[in-house]
């Protein structure tokens, strides 16, 4: 017996919308070529990418809730999305410690309004390394980039700094665990912002999870 077309409709209907990341970043070269990588492997996500030049962690986050508050998806914002479309949308905050004033009021305003934060510290080279391997050194910025060269040959941290991006994020998840458990490292130091520390594999979780909503059946 045929389908009513109406069925059809109801179960188009019942599909979820694709759910937007949209995320904030002052990294020029390496955070955005990194998360278009990711948007290019989990092609279900929609992720959009906003560039902060000479961005620091409070410009970020302000830069991010405002959007979020223009969007209707920050905890304070009067309007709200306008259909189902937007009512899933995630806005993240990308930023480092590094040496950068105003870190721990950055993370506050952001998680006072509903918006995700990928911290990193000292830099997002340590997340980086977390593809490779566990990683635990209190090291600065400048030695990080160096023991990610050591792993990446072509990272160059005076030049463009990016790897092969297309092949690292095929093991997201096991950087994610990796993240974890550097995470309650840190938490069981009492220094949760210390290094090295990173959040962005909670980042990269709710992509994953943005584009599983929008798989096919098979």
């Amino acid at each position: 017996m045929a389908r009513d077309h109406r069925d059809l409709a109801r179960e188009k209907a019942k599909r979820q919308p694709k759910r937007r990341i949209i995320i904030y970043c002052e990294g020029k070269k390496t955070e955005p070529s990194y998360f278009r990588a990711l948007e290019r492997h989990y092609r279900n996500a929609l992720i959009k990418v906003e560039t902060i030049q000479a961005g620091v962690p409070m410009t970020v986050a302000e830069r991010a809730v405002a959007r979020a508050i223009e969007e209707g998806l920050a905890k304070r914002s009067r309007r709200k999305p306008k259909n189902s479309f937007e009512e899933g949308d995630q806005v993240w905050a990308a930023f480092d410690v590094d040496d950068h004033p105003r870190f721990d009021e950055a993370v506050a305003l952001c998680i006072s309004t509903g918006v995700g934060v990928c911290r990193s510290n000292p830099c997002f080279e340590v997340w980086l390394i977390l593809h490779e391997q566990e990683f635990h050194s209190p090291a600065d910025r400048h030695a990080v980039c160096i023991h990610l060269k050591l792993l990446r040959p072509e990272y160059d941290p005076n030049g463009a700094k990016t790897c092969d991006f297309e092949e690292m994020v095929t093991r997201v998840e096991i950087a994610e665990q990796r993240a974890r458990a550097q995470l309650q490292s840190r938490e069981k130091e009492r220094a949760p912002f210390g290094r090295p520390s990173t959040t962005a594999g909670e980042l990269t979780a709710a992509i994953r999870e943005a584009a599983a909503l929008h798989r096919p059946k098979r």
